[in-house]
């Protein structure tokens, strides 16, 4: 399973000879500037809420690639399928054996609409088990004990999580779900991107470190294997 960070909370996963880009926001990062877009082929987009900094990409991605699954909550997967897309539509705690492996779309504490406004239901993360390697997408997230729930059913090799605070944990918050989901090895994202989430790199992972754990912060672009 290879993980690419591209900016802010977008990723792409390649698992089983699968691509999954999840949450797709990128031409509107200019950190992020890079990254082409008409490179990323994706099977699947998956997303973890209707938020525009995770969905500004869709639309221009899926014309390019028409073939691709959208993998989202019952409202987004509907308003993209309005548009013509196809879609895989998920809720809280339900799990999908998808041709790369299982999914299985857990809760998330957070908002989610459209830019327009539209309601884009609950939002979520994602437990991906695929080349026997398990991974934790969180999402936009406050610090919740349902985190407890997942190591109950899943052991994670890696917990993707946001840091940036303001709007999701914090680096303490993040120790704390780290514990919680039973997972000591941590990719950071969402966060600095704008001026609301920057962090302290070095004091992050010292911060992570002394608490006997890994944080990863990937420079966008760069890719880890599991």
């Amino acid at each position: 399973m290879k993980i690419t960070f591209y900016g802010h909370a977008s990723l792409g996963i390649e698992v089983s000879g699968k691509f999954i880009l999840v949450d797709p926001f990128i031409s509107g990062n200019p950190k992020a500037a890079h990254i082409q877009l008409e490179s990323l082929k994706p099977d699947y987009i998956f997303l973890t809420h209707a938020h525009q900094d995770h969905t500004l990409d869709v639309e221009f991605i899926m014309a390019h690639n028409p073939e691709a699954v959208i993998v989202s909550n019952a409202e987004i997967v509907t308003h993209y399928a309005a548009k013509g897309y196809k879609g895989h539509m998920m809720n809280h705690g339900g799990s999908w054996k998808f041709e790369f492996g299982v999914v299985k779309y857990v809760n998330a504490i957070h908002s989610s609409s459209f830019a327009d406004g539209t309601y884009g239901g609950n939002p979520g993360g994602f437990v991906i088990e695929g080349e026997h390697k398990n991974i934790y997408i969180a999402g936009d997230t406050a610090l919740t004990l349902d985190m407890k729930l997942i190591p109950m059913r899943t052991k994670l090799d890696l917990a993707i999580l946001p840091i940036g605070s303001n709007f999701t944990m914090d680096i303490d918050d993040a120790i704390i779900a780290s514990d919680f989901i039973e997972c000591d090895k941590i990719m950071g994202y969402h966060y600095d991107t704008f001026g609301y989430i920057e962090i302290n790199h070095d004091q992050a992972k010292r911060k992570f470190f002394d608490k006997g754990k890994d944080l990863m912060l990937l420079e966008i672009g760069q890719s880890i294997e599991l």
